[in-house]
């Protein structure tokens, strides 16, 4: 945890060197000035002000994202339906909706060639046993 920037060990040093510095009845009255003026920071509009500003800046390159993919997604939207579009334009009243497959030749199952081989070699081993 740190506050300010202090880490905890940072903090336990200087309360040492303040300490040795001031002693310990003007280290009380150092505490109690300290602690006043950092309410005075936390509960003021301009600690507030830059919080919100922090988290905003925090939130900034996950919001620009979503909004980069949400706005790809719309141009994508848009390109797909424009084609869908001219597509239709360019089919004639008379044709069949299922015209837009292109026809493909049958296939023809091909040759199982492995199966007689197999068939074969199975022929063999019964006649051999």
């Amino acid at each position: 945890m740190e506050i300010l920037g202090v880490g905890p060990s940072e903090l336990i040093f200087i309360i040492i060197i303040a300490l040795i510095v001031l002693g310990p009845k003007d280290m009380q009255k150092a505490g109690r000035t300290l602690g006043k003026w950092l309410r005075k920071i936390m509960t003021s509009d301009g600690w507030k002000l830059f919080q919100q500003t922090s988290r905003e800046i925090q939130t900034l390159p996950n919001r620009l994202m979503r909004e980069a993919a949400i706005d790809e997604l719309k141009d994508i939207q848009k390109d797909v339906t424009q084609s869908l579009d001219s597509v239709q334009k360019n089919l004639r009243p008379s044709q069949p909706a299922s015209s837009l497959t292109p026809n493909r030749p049958a296939v023809s199952e091909p040759e199982n060639t492995i199966l007689p081989t197999l068939t074969r070699a199975a022929e063999d081993d019964d006649q051999n046993a």
